[in-house]
């Protein structure tokens, strides 16, 4: 398919930006080791989620207070993440072989979250969850490598594949057939990660979290103790 995205368009998805700092050395080096130089950008994409959704656990119980847990480069370091850190390393990664990458957000209703989670957020909608879109053979497709395949062991479904082509959305349904994810807002796609503003916004929608110490608390250790 013709490559139909403008040129200016195409550099604001593949210059680096201040969170997803896809010029940082470890990111660099995260996302060459990933894949074949002479991989396809449809498996370079499809490569590179499964590294991101795997290789970085997910762990909502980190600070929305400070810049670094949005960061890519960061959350690479830090071996974990939340949503939106997890998505802007994936963009990150993508932006390394030149495929335009941005990061979307959308709020979510989660029907299965754990109950030490729920009781901290005071809410079963996660507000701003992120996710990532990839210019792929002339269309943007959406992908979410928010849970890795470790945590959904212990949920009950399966791991969310993309094939760098079909959108990979969150799971509407889990292993049992019960609802799962929905996503009820839709919060447009941005060429960086919006931190500061994000920053105030997790204050506000999770004031019950912001006085918890969350040290130590661990998504998937919940998970498996039911």
């Amino acid at each position: 398919m013709t490559d139909i995205l403008p040129n200016t368009i195409r550099r604001l998805y593949t210059d680096p930006g201040e969170y997803i700092d896809s010029d940082h050395p470890a990111v660099q080096q995260f996302a060459e080791a990933a894949v074949r130089a002479d991989a396809s950008e449809r498996e370079k994409a499809s490569v590179l989620y499964k590294a991101v959704r795997d290789g970085i656990r997910y762990n909502p119980y980190v600070s929305m207070r400070v810049a670094e847990t949005f960061r890519a480069s960061s959350v690479l370091a830090a071996g974990q993440g939340y949503c939106v850190g997890k998505a802007a390393l994936y963009a990150a990664a993508c932006r390394v072989h030149g495929i335009p990458a941005r990061v979307g957000f959308a709020d979510v209703k989660n029907h299965l979250t754990t109950e030490k989670l729920r009781q901290s957020m005071g809410t079963d909608i996660f507000t701003w969850h992120g996710f990532t879109e990839v210019y792929v053979d002339g269309a943007w497709r959406k992908a979410t490598p928010t849970f890795n395949d470790t945590l959904c062991a212990k949920v009950g479904v399966a791991p969310l594949d993309f094939d760098g082509h079909n959108d990979a959305l969150l799971h509407p349904f889990d292993g049992a057939g019960r609802t799962y994810m929905q996503y009820v807002n839709d919060r447009g796609t941005y060429h960086d990660v919006p931190a500061k503003f994000l920053m105030r916004e997790m204050a506000r929608d999770y004031a019950n979290m912001q006085g918890e110490d969350l040290a130590g608390r661990d998504m998937e250790r919940e998970a498996a103790e039911g």
